[in-house]
């Protein structure tokens, strides 16, 4: 059962990806952009990658793999803002996307020192 789980899983995922890529929502941003197209269909394949790290948090089977998934989805949240100050021309989302990796590494560390059992001084 488990692993005709899984299959079903990969099966969905290669044909939401496939659909991504060969045929994309309307784009977000300016239409005169070089590589629009290509900017929309990462910002769309960024937003899946999240909601399946939303649902490994929600499912994690250990606190370890709910840190890790929350870190990914910091991870992927920078990188979203990345390209969306590319792709709009405003330095801003940067700004946003550096205190979102801090912040994330600081909760990281403060999440593993929790689940270790230790305070917050050692």
């Amino acid at each position: 059962m488990k692993i005709l789980r899984w299959f079903i899983g990969a099966v969905v995922m290669v044909a939401v990806i496939t659909l991504i890529l060969m045929r994309p929502l309307p784009s977000l941003f300016y239409p005169g952009l070089p590589y629009a197209g290509f900017f929309g269909r990462m910002v769309y394949v960024i937003v899946l990658a999240c909601v399946l790290s939303l649902y490994r948090i929600w499912k994690g089977p250990t606190g370890a793999d709910r840190i890790v998934a929350i870190d990914i989805l910091g991870i992927m949240i920078v990188g979203l803002c990345a390209l969306l100050t590319i792709s709009t021309e405003r330095s801003w989302y940067m700004d946003i996307g550096i205190a979102w990796a801090l912040q994330s590494f600081i909760s990281t560390l403060a999440l593993s020192k929790y689940l270790e059992g230790k305070g917050f001084d050692e």
